[in-house]
């Protein structure tokens, strides 16, 4: 017997008289949804060093390929290095003005490129705040604790 509870002894019972606590009982009281709880993944930002690289790292692809027909084509050593850095400068050109006007180039985006996601999701949410005339958050919390450091006050 534990605590008054089971059989007074185990003999005739055909068990070993232990007594176990119930694991099926329902527990009341676990914890609690957090405030920011499933808004994980909306405050990630994009690291800008990671889509730098991504970017050069497709413009030696193009040059690769541009090598590898060049080469095909029986184009001297000469002339090869010579197009190659033509069209170097044209293809850095070209990721210049996509990133100064922030453009993402979503043709190649993975769902496994997590910087290019959330790039484009942070333009997708610039996007939307503009169609809804919303501030962006970061601004509206300084003028919340502007408003209230004047007291609610409007000059």
């Amino acid at each position: 017997m534990y605590n008054g509870i089971g059989l007074q002894t185990a003999r005739g019972s055909g068990t070993n008289g232990y007594v176990q606590t119930n694991g099926g009982k329902a527990v009341n009281g676990g914890k609690g949804f957090s405030d920011d709880q499933g808004t994980a993944d909306l405050s990630k930002k994009p690291n800008k060093g990671v889509l730098e690289h991504d970017s050069k790292r497709q413009i030696h692809l193009k040059l690769a390929v541009l090598e590898d027909k060049l080469i095909n084509h029986g184009f001297s050593d000469a002339e090869i290095a010579l197009k190659l850095e033509e069209a170097r400068l044209k293809f850095e050109a070209s990721a210049a003005v996509c990133n100064e006007s922030h453009v993402l180039n979503d043709a190649k985006i993975s769902d496994t490129q997590t910087h290019q996601v959330a790039a484009r999701k942070e333009k997708q949410m610039e996007a939307f705040r503009a169609a809804l005339g919303l501030r962006d958050q970061q601004l509206a919390e300084e003028s919340a604790t502007d408003d209230e450091a004047t007291g609610g006050i409007v000059k």
